[in-house]
């Protein structure tokens, strides 16, 4: 399989064109120059907002500035928004673990992530609500990130109250290309790109294959394989992508196992856990005149074994689970704006509209032996479908004020047929309305101010919507409210130069509810209403030609609300992240690129009696392009961090120990320090 692979990446190469950028309403435009060996020179973060930004905490990414940054896993994209933290507490193949503004995301609750207009987001998902699983992407194909935080945005709804973020994929290659990475612990990567033209348009095509072992006792045996094919005529697009991957898993681990010597740091507990995905996305993108278009269909199938406790539960045969998800997504947007006048005002009015329809065939829960599926604890099927009306109008009183005032409407419905418990079957609907206010003041030339407020949501599983039974315990079981509010202020101040750029915000949001659908348990898990708020600061600076500099530091406070006193802390809620970056690129061809990552202290349970310790990750990289050829050496970890991915505390139970189980701490480590080496070759 692996030959296969990576001969199969070897040989897709196509034809070499001119690179082009999509642009979208009111963002700015990534300069697409070319260099005489063809790559982007321009870097993202360097272009102006003022004037186009509604808020201090939204901004852009283009190609050159992630190029040469040291990934160890394509999730880590999302780390180039500044304050937001991409962890891992199982397998590869599996969603990353995202936190952001106080927020333990999980993998994706109110963080909202879209690829070429489609939504990422899983609802109502076999493993977590709003599943973001990023994997399918290629990052060598990713144009350009655009993200925003907060709830400011009409355009945005479920899952966007501490930020979105929307990747863009490119439409052609000024050149094909290859490239081969080998790296520690039997990692290899192959990846061939290229485009052509075809009609009155461009097919960029692309295939990535990846294969790891990881540092794991257990190899990790990650076989995935990722495709893109993309027609792009004049300001439309229609793109297929194509992502498999199956996996081991090593979770993570109680510290008392490790302490005592049962197992190593890499080692497991159940060494038959592991998963498998499989998506394959249809999207297709247009703009005719002031019109915005997007339509999207896709396929996915998902299959997670897990095993949290170990023997709390079972202490026969173990507490090990297997989740599954079996679904087609049809869905689309469309955009309209509509530049008037009110008396000698200029107007732009947008008016949107979305819908999307899940069809969820298999949802189950089910008990697991040694990798094997057992009797389901819960099966479903699922159908969950939504439509959104939304208008946003901005007025410039002066050429130095402007005025963006929206509302937008989502309305669900839910059928759940419970194939385990009829009595957990139902349907049902639920609307939720949200205003939002921006306010932004260029003070001076290079300084603008902004003010905003807003309403956003996210929405629960809706299992845990027509839920009356306990499916476990047989005991009744408490419903939850399918659409949660989320309200959010900010102010903010952005200053920008000619090569140097820097933000500074503060902002407060408030959780009418976090109650959530616990797909580990096949129940609900109440949880109580949040206020968070903190500050986040930004800077982008060239101070020569061939050196780039950026960082990026946030604090947050994060508290529920309502609760018993001393019992107020949020589980996994970071008070601190700081991100810091270098980048030299010289003119003899050799380039580098050094990261700092450090993720702060949080607290573990509600009373603050358990507490995870800060991990810092530093990551180092050097590249040095000679004619068509391109090589590059990867240092991740590079100073052997000993630190932990991520920590959690809870009761778990190991073959021998007394019934009622041991609290204790449970963690996955950062992978040691490993190398990768790269080769690419343009044509």
């Amino acid at each position: 399989m692996r030959a296969a692979i990576v001969m199969a990446a070897v040989c897709l190469v196509g034809i070499a064109g001119d690179a082009v950028a999509q642009t979208g309403p009111a963002i700015p435009v990534i300069d697409r120059s070319l260099s005489s060996e063809g790559e982007i020179v321009v870097y993202g973060r360097s272009l102006p907002q003022i004037g186009l930004a509604l808020s201090g905490s939204q901004g852009v990414v283009g190609y050159r500035d992630f190029e040469d940054r040291p990934l160890s896993r394509v999730g880590e994209l999302v780390e180039n928004v500044p304050g937001v933290i991409a962890t891992q507490h199982s397998g590869t193949g599996k969603a990353n673990q995202y936190f952001l503004r106080g927020f333990n995301l999980d993998h994706g609750t109110d963080f909202a992530g879209f690829v070429d207009g489609a939504p990422v987001n899983m609802r109502t998902h076999g493993h977590g609500q709003g599943y973001l699983d990023l994997n399918f992407l290629i990052p060598e194909l990713v144009e350009r990130i655009d993200y925003r935080k907060g709830p400011y945005f009409a355009d945005t709804g479920d899952f966007s109250a501490a930020g979105t973020v929307k990747f863009t994929t490119v439409d052609r290659l000024h050149a094909p290309l290859i490239e081969a990475t080998v790296g520690s612990f039997g990692y290899y990567r192959a990846l061939a790109a290229g485009s052509a033209s075809l009609g009155d348009g461009h097919l960029l095509a692309a295939i990535d294959g990846t294969l790891s072992d990881g540092p794991w006792v257990l190899d990790e045996r990650l076989r995935k394989v990722n495709g893109l094919v993309k027609y792009t005529a004049g300001d439309w697009s229609l793109g297929l992508t194509g992502y498999h991957a199956t996996w081991a898993a090593t979770d993570q681990v109680p510290q008392r196992a490790v302490d005592s010597g049962l197992i190593g740091r890499f080692g497991n507990i159940d060494p038959y856990l592991g998963g498998t995905t499989t998506r394959i996305g249809l999207t297709a993108t247009g703009r005719a005149a002031d019109t915005a278009i997007n339509l999207y269909t896709i396929a996915y199938s998902f299959r997670l074994t897990s095993n949290f406790t170990y023997f709390l539960d079972d202490p026969v045969n173990g507490d090990e689970f297997q989740q599954r998800d079996r679904r087609l997504i049809f869905g689309g947007s469309l955009a309209r704006d509509f530049p008037t006048t009110i008396g000698r005002l200029p107007v732009t009015v947008t008016l949107g509209s979305e819908g999307r329809y899940d069809a969820i065939g298999k949802i189950g829960l089910y008990d697991s032996i040694a990798g094997m599926r057992g009797a389901p604890v819960r099966q479903d099927k699922v159908d969950e479908a939504s439509g959104a009306l939304y208008g946003q109008a901005t007025v410039a009183p002066t050429d130095r004020l402007r005025l963006t005032l929206g509302l937008r409407g989502d309305l669900y419905g839910y059928k759940v047929r419970a194939q385990t418990l009829a009595a957990n079957s139902g349907r049902g609907t639920d609307f939720i309305l949200g205003p939002n206010a921006a306010l932004a003041w260029r003070a001076a030339d290079h300084l603008e101010l902004y003010a905003n407020y807003g309403e956003s949501f996210h929405s629960n599983d809706a299992r845990g919507a027509t839920i009356r039974i306990d499916p476990v315990t047989g005991d009744p079981a408490d419903r939850v409210q399918l659409l949660v509010k989320a309200r959010g202020s900010e102010v903010g101040a952005r200053y920008e130069r000619s090569r140097f750029s820097a933000s500074l915000v503060a902002y407060y949001l408030t959780l009418g509810s976090e109650l959530v659908f616990s797909g580990d348990g096949g129940t609900t898990e109440p949880n109580d209403a949040t206020r968070r708020y903190g500050g986040e600061a930004t800077l982008f600076w060239r101070p020569l030609a061939w050196l780039a500099l950026d960082g990026s530091a946030a604090l947050s406070h994060a508290r529920f609300r309502g609760v018993a006193p001393g019992r107020t802390r949020i589980p996994n809620s970071a008070s601190n992240v700081l991100s810091l970056g270098a980048a030299i690129d010289l003119p003899s061809g050799l380039s580098a690129s050094a990261r700092l990552r450090h993720f702060g202290a949080a607290p573990l349970i509600e009373d603050n009696t358990a507490r995870s310790r800060a991990t810092t990750l530093v990551n180092l990289g050097t590249y040095y392009r000679v004619g068509r050829f391109k090589l590059g050496v990867d240092l991740l970890n590079a100073f052997g961090s000993k630190d932990n991915d991520i920590t959690y505390f809870y009761a778990s139970r190991l073959q021998g120990e007394a019934a009622g189980g041991v609290e204790d701490y449970h963690v996955h480590p950062v992978e040691p320090r490993q190398v990768r080496v790269s080769v690419r070759a343009s044509f």
